[in-house]
Parts: structure tokens; C-alpha cells; sequence
């Protein structure tokens, strides 16, 4: 082999070994070569961009400038990313708007100019740093709203003791009107500071070791009293459940302010489910997911059927004095104190919302181990797990809304062995199949805007495609929340977050009931 074709090959070979996207184009700006990581990157087939120019994988406004950024180098030799590294916007093949790390620099082969670029997907990192954020705010308000409440505290208890001594006193009718007037506010504004506490997770907790669904059950009793007639609620108990280290009060305050929410968003009737069970998040995919270390948790998951949440109001759900309820005279209190109840015990919260479809609160509690009640929690842990079954090539279209968990869906999915093609809804999908896009597989969200639900999507898929198999997925503790888009086949719903391991198994056996018919 001369030294030339050895070259190539080793170009070659550092081009496919990369992580990160490669892309190598001529002074004009036309793609001479890509390497495949750049092509999943944009999820572009490689022979689809070889000459075209790069500005198809950039937003608009970008596109619109780089010509004359080109020129401009090409005239002055002035660099602006030529040498450098700079965080720049990236657009996929199906519109979606992406950060990425560019690298570009200049080469020059027998007197022509050409440009390597790298590109390095930011878009894990930046959902990373978007959850962290929203943590350390959460936690920066906590520490605020604990000092404040401390000092609040302190202020009310002379308020209220100067009152009831002048209450003591001898005051006249009229005067004891205006104090026992003035000792109910301080009175509020004291049990407004003791939520404030829970919130800023100093409130005095008192945990023992504690079968969550002896708890729910007792509360769920008082609730369908409290709820009416108009409200039906399930509740789905796995037969089997660990224990967990919480203040029983504090979890049925908890439970109720979820309920009365749920109540509120679902107007004057509708469902509501409560669910507990076992859950082990053993692998990256489902900590991803949850923002949840890996172990050993009971999970209490309280689903209604009402109008769901924006998305400003879930990314502020859980802030003091956030409230979509100013009409009805709502303080913004119930989900704070939820969230800081939950973190002091040592556990997580998660929110799934759709708007129109319902809403869905996780609360993960660590497992406890032992037989007194100073038992030690289960410390997180990775678990190592079993090989999981493997795909041969078989294609998967993925069809999920939310652009974050769609990423994560091809990850996962091209990482069992699958190939992999994907749709931002139900209506986008059902076009591809009938455009002649080839898929074995149907994943897809239940919940999704458009025409087409998951359940109709299926439904069509099961009438023109047959040979098809469906997997459905929600984010909502069951069926209680989606019921009513069911049609008359009805089909097994793998929920969110799921272990890479589930998601494996139940595409294994799809294809596995396809040999067998």
C-alpha cells in the first residue's frame, strides 16, 4: 500500500471511530465528506448531504449569514471560528432546532482550500444544566424562604404574645374585637411560615418505617368524603412493596394537596389514580430520565384526567406562591411544600403534564432494609443488570412529541440493535408510512398534538400496515388519564420512565409473536 492510500485509510477509519460529527467541505461551503456520527447528528443518510451545502443543517438566520461570513475570511483572513470553538445552533433533518460545540479549521491539499469542522452534541448537557439550574433556584429560594420564615416566626411570636397579654388585661368589648381580629391574622401568618418550612425542607419530620399503601388507603378513605360523588378514584397497590422511612402526617398532607390540585384541574368531575410500587432504576437511561441516582425506591404515583399544565407551569410548579389558582384564591403553597417534604425524606419528585389529557406526580421514596425502625435506606446504588435482549437490524419508528425524549428514543433504541426512523407526532408519522417508509415497529407516544393520538395511529397502522407491530408509551400512571382515546384493540402501555432493560424485553416480544404467526 503507497503512503497515499494508507493516508486515506487511516482518514477513513478516524472519520467512523469519532464520537463527534466530521464534516469536511470546500471554500465554497459544500460537504465533501461526513463522517456517520455528524449524519445521526443531523439524522441525515450521509449520501443525502455529500455536496450540498452546509448551510442546510443551520436555522435560518444563521444559514442567511455564513455565506458572508465565508467571504468576508476568504478576503480579509479575519477568523471569527476558523481556529477556535464556539457554541453554535444546529437544525436537524426534521426542523428541530439544536446547541452544538463547533470546531473549524483550514487545510490546504495541492493549493485548495477546505475546512474541517467537529460538532459536538450539547444537547444533553444543556437539559443537564437546565435540571441543575432548576434544582439550585429551587434550593436557592429554600434557603431564602427558611430564613424568612425563622425571622417571621420570631416576629409573630411577640405579635401574638403582646396581643394575648393585652387580651388578659381587661380590654374593652371593643378592643378585644380588634385583637382577637389581629390574633387570627398572626395566627395565619404562623401556619403560613410552617408551610414556608416544609418548603425549605427544615420542618420537624418525624420518619418511621412505613407500608405506603396502609398510609394511602386511610387517606384515600377521607378523601372520597371530601372529594364528592363526581370524582372516582382507583387506586392500582402492587402486592408486594418495601417499606419506607417518612413522617405518615406529612405524606398524607402531601397526598391530600395532590388530590384537592387534581380535583381542581379536573373540574367538576373526573378520575383519579393512585398507584404504588417497586422501582429500581438500575441503568443511565432511567436516572436520565428522573434526575434520580440509581437504587432501590418506592414509587407513589397520584394521575388525574383534568386540563394538564403549560409548560411554564410545570418548570415552576414547585415554587412558593406559584399558583394558576388566583381566582379561587389559591396560594402557591401545596406544591412546594409537597417538593420539599418529599426532598427532605430523601426522596424525588417528578411531573408529567399534557395540556388537555391530565397531569402525573412521581414521588420516590429510597427503599429501607431491616426490621426496626432505625433501619438503614438502601444506599443508590448501580446495579448491574443482565444482557438485554438485541435487535438484528430490525427498523423502529419512533414517534414521540417532546424533542428531548424522542433524542433519548432513538438513543436507546439504536443501542439494542435497531434501526431507527422517527416522527414528531402521529399525523407527521402516518404521512412516512404511507410515503413508503419501511418500519417492523411502531413506538409510539400515547399523547401527542395533531389528529392523531397514539391510539389512532395504531389503530390505522393495525388497518394498512398489518405486518407492523405496536408499542405504545405514556408518561401517565395508566390508562386512567388516556381511557378515552381507546378504540376497540386494546394494547399494552409501557410507561415513563422505563428501564432500558422493559423497553428490550417488550420489543422482543413483539417480534418474537410476529414468528410465531
Amino acid at each position: 500500500m503507497d503512503n497515499t492510500a494508507q493516508d486515506s485509510a487511516i482518514l477513513h477509519a478516524i472519520l467512523e471511530a469519532a464520537v463527534d460529527g466530521m464534516i469536511i467541505s470546500d471554500n465554497r461551503g459544500r460537504i465533501i465528506r461526513a463522517n456517520a456520527a455528524a449524519c445521526r447528528l443531523f439524522q441525515y443518510d450521509c449520501e443525502d448531504i455529500i455536496s450540498e451545502s452546509v448551510n442546510r443543517l443551520m436555522p435560518r438566520a444563521m444559514a442567511a449569514r455564513h455565506d458572508g461570513f465565508m467571504a468576508h475570511y476568504m478576503e480579509t483572513g479575519e477568523k471569527r471560528i476558523i481556529g477556535t470553538g464556539r457554541e453554535v445552533e444546529g437544525q436537524r433533518k426534521d426542523g428541530s432546532v439544536f446547541h452544538l460545540h463547533l470546531s473549524v479549521n483550514e487545510a490546504r491539499i495541492n493549493g485548495t482550500r477546505m475546512f474541517v469542522a467537529i460538532l459536538h452534541d450539547l444537547t444533553q448537557r444543556r437539559a443537564t444544566q437546565l435540571t441543575l439550574a432548576r434544582s439550585q433556584r429551587l434550593d436557592a429560594i429554600g434557603q431564602m424562604t427558611g430564613g424568612i420564615a425563622h425571622d417571621f416566626n420570631n416576629l409573630l411570636t411577640v405579635i401574638i404574645g403582646n396581643l394575648e397579654l393585652l387580651e388578659m388585661r381587661g380590654a374593652s368589648e371593643r378592643q378585644l374585637s380588634l385583637i382577637r381580629d389581629a390574633l387570627a391574622s398572626a395566627e395565619l401568618g404562623a401556619d403560613l411560615t410552617e408551610r414556608l418550612m416544609v418548603f425549605a425542607r427544615k420542618s420537624n419530620l418525624k420518619p418511621i418505617k412505613t407500608d405506603l399503601r396502609e398510609l394511602c388507603e386511610d387517606t384515600l378513605a377521607i378523601l372520597k368524603r371530601t372529594l364528592g360523588s363526581t370524582y372516582l378514584i382507583k387506586t392500582d397497590f402492587a402486592a408486594e412493596v418495601d417499606q419506607v422511612m417518612i413522617d405518615p402526617s406529612q405524606l398524607q398532607s402531601a397526598l391530600m394537596n395532590l388530590a384537592l390540585n387534581a380535583r381542581d384541574a379536573m373540574g367538576g368531575r373526573g378520575e383519579f389514580l393512585v398507584s404504588i410500587a417497586n422501582v429500581t432504576i438500575d441503568d443511565s437511561y432511567m436516572a436520565q430520565e428522573t434526575d434520580i441516582q440509581p437504587g432501590h425506591y418506592v414509587r407513589l404515583s397520584v394521575s388525574d384526567d383534568g386540563a394538564g399544565m403549560s409548560t411554564e407551569a410545570q418548570q415552576r410548579a414547585f415554587e412558593p406562591f406559584f399558583t394558576t389558582k388566583t381566582e379561587s384564591g389559591g396560594t402557591g403553597l401545596g406544591l412546594a411544600m409537597v417538593y420539599g417534604f418529599v426532598r427532605q425524606s430523601g426522596g424525588h419528585i417528578t411531573l408529567y403534564s399534557e395540556l388537555g389529557h391530565g397531569t402525573s406526580f412521581g414521588l420516590y421514596f429510597p427503599a429501607v432494609t431491616g426490621s426496626d425502625d432505625g433501619a438503614e435506606r438502601v444506599p443508590p446504588q448501580t446495579i448491574a443488570h443482565p444482557g438485554v435482549p438485541q435487535g438484528r437490524g430490525e427498523t423502529v419508528l419512533i414517534v414521540e412529541d417532546n424533542p428531548k425524549v424522542r433524542r433519548l428514543s432513538v438513543e436507546r433504541i439504536r443501542d439494542l440493535g435497531f434501526k431507527t426512523e422517527d416522527a414528531s407526532n402521529g399525523d407527521a408519522a402516518y404521512r412516512m408510512l404511507q410515503s413508503g417508509v419501511h418500519a417492523d415497529i411502531l413506538f409510539s407516544d400515547l399523547v401527542m398534538p395533531g389528529d392523531l393520538n397514539g391510539y389512532d395511529l395504531a389503530a390505522k397502522v393495525a388497518a394498512e400496515f398489518p405486518h407492523m407491530r405496536v408499542l405504545l408509551t405514556s408518561g401517565y400512571a395508566s390508562d386512567v388519564v388516556t381511557g378515552s382515546m381507546a378504540r376497540d384493540q386494546t394494547y399494552d402501555i409501557l410507561h415513563k420512565p422505563y428501564r432500558q432493560s422493559d423497553l428490550a424485553v417488550r420489543l422482543q416480544a413483539l417480534l418474537t409473536d410476529d414468528a410465531d404467526d
